[in-house]
């Protein structure tokens, strides 16, 4: 059958876009590799409650070793019981100051029971790997391994050296066992970078196509206060005027009747920039006015009707925990709820708390603080980077535009971005909006876009680096 040159060119096109995933009946032999590695980090259990991270670390450690990094430039570090964190030092030519690699290899908590298969055997069908980590974040810390693995053997010498760490308890937040945290406090300058790259973002999909390919330059502060209201109680036969109960209801309502106000950074204007040519409408001009910088109220008020455009403009606050009373027959004694904030990275966190006790304080409800809030400086948009990240996503991906985000959820980057290192949270992993499983039952990634992941990470490295 004879084929025109343009059917050859659409063909060659469409090869090159869907990148690694025509080789996933036949993989590489890195793609080999990688899987190797991907499965057994996978199938140690690194929760919280029974796991162990230094077991993980340990395991990283060997495949490295295997693959001729010395061990005098890999160390473990167990600061807390099986809490173990490993930093790999990759050396280069001295050109430059580092590349930071960092990805966590714990994760959070999950019941055999709630998932249709072992949440820590790698399951493959219908085109996707099983597992809980199979995304956040054992995905990145396995290509990140294997990539160092393949620079080895292939006898690559970057400009600066390359610093990998794979760390601990990143999903308990700000807790001292958390393993960037301690490593920014404890061995600041073994980990010292120009800027790194971490998780926090990924490519969408729409409908299987690839669509946009996110950039995290910024994320919230994480915050958690808690109101109380106490009362000496009694028989619920003789009720009172000073119900904690009601106290609370009142203070929950007022709270959730307010909005804080619109703050828009450099990073969300060109995020919803970007985001134009995804809507239609009214959207798409009310978008506009937001890249613009000054959209109007009614503008505003539709984007919010979106939670994730709204989490994006500006702070929220949200009740996430409530209890009161010991017994069915009884006043209560006490009512608590948990409040948490997620706080813009150029909002003034003691304005938001000071605006909470106005908010939510009275002659029975106080407000305290359970977790204060980590300033997190936004990275600038460095043109090296950026440059990088556009011109690999062109490659694989014609056409993809990419996003500058701001995270309305954590990572460990706002460790490094406080001590004065620039973050960049990328995975060249795309997903379905409706498909996010990361923290949720039978977490999975599309076998193919991981594929495609690992080349885009390879890739990424070695622009940055060379």
């Amino acid at each position: 059958m004879a084929f025109s040159k343009r059917a050859l060119a659409v063909a060659a096109c469409a090869l090159l876009a869907t990148g690694a995933q025509a080789q996933v009946g036949a993989k590489t032999p890195e793609q080999k590799r990688f899987y190797s590695i991907y499965k057994e980090l996978v199938e140690i259990n690194t929760t919280n409650s029974v796991g162990n991270n230094t077991e993980a670390a340990q395991a990283m450690q060997k495949r490295l070793a295997e693959d001729g990094i010395a061990a005098a430039d890999m160390q473990i570090f167990e600061p807390f019981p099986k809490k173990g964190n490993l930093v790999v030092k990759y050396k280069g030519s001295g050109q430059g100051k580092p590349l930071l690699l960092m990805a966590h290899i714990d994760v959070v908590e999950a019941k055999r029971e709630d998932w249709k298969s072992d949440p820590f055997k790698l399951k493959e069908d219908d085109g996707y790997f099983t597992a809980r980590g199979s995304s956040d974040d054992k995905a990145m810390a396995a290509a990140f391994v294997s990539i160092l693995g393949q620079l080895k053997r292939e006898g690559f010498t970057p400009s600066r050296d390359i610093v990998l760490t794979l760390t601990a308890d990143e999903e308990q937040g700000d807790v001292p066992s958390n393993g960037a945290f301690w490593l920014v406090n404890n061995q600041r300058p073994l980990i010292d970078a120009e800027y790194g790259i971490n998780e926090g973002a990924g490519g969408q999909l729409e409908n299987g196509k690839p669509v946009l390919n996110r950039i995290q330059v910024a994320e919230k502060m994480y915050a958690t206060y808690q109101l109380e209201a106490t009362d000496k109680g009694g028989h619920s036969s003789v009720p009172t005027a000073t119900n904690p109960v009601y106290a609370m209801s009142a203070s929950l309502t007022a709270l959730g009747n307010y909005h804080f106000p619109v703050k828009l950074s450099d990073v969300t204007k060109t995020y919803f920039a970007r985001s134009v040519g995804f809507a239609q409408g009214q959207q798409a001009e009310d978008m506009k006015a937001v890249a613009g910088g000054n959209p109007s109220p009614e503008a505003v008020q539709r984007l919010s009707a979106s939670p994730l455009y709204n989490a994006t403009m500006r702070t929220t606050c949200v009740a996430t925990e409530v209890n009161g009373g010991h017994a069915a027959n009884a006043l209560p004694q006490a009512a608590r709820a948990t409040i948490n904030c997620r706080i813009l990275p150029h909002d003034d966190p003691a304005e938001v708390e000071a605006q909470l006790r106005k908010l939510a304080e009275n002659d029975r409800v106080k407000l305290k603080v359970i977790n204060q809030p980590l300033r997190s400086p936004a990275s600038p948009m460095r043109p090296d980077v950026m440059k990088a990240v556009e011109g690999l996503t062109e490659k694989m991906w014609p056409g993809v535009p990419v996003v500058p985000v701001m995270s309305t959820g954590a990572t460990d980057s706002r460790f490094m971005r406080n001590a004065g290192i620039p973050m960049y949270g990328v995975s060249g992993i795309f997903t379905e909006p409706s498909d996010a499983r990361a923290h949720g039952l039978d977490e999975r990634v599309a076998i193919p876009r991981l594929y495609d992941g690992r080349e885009f990470l390879y890739q990424l490295v070695k622009e940055l680096s060379k």
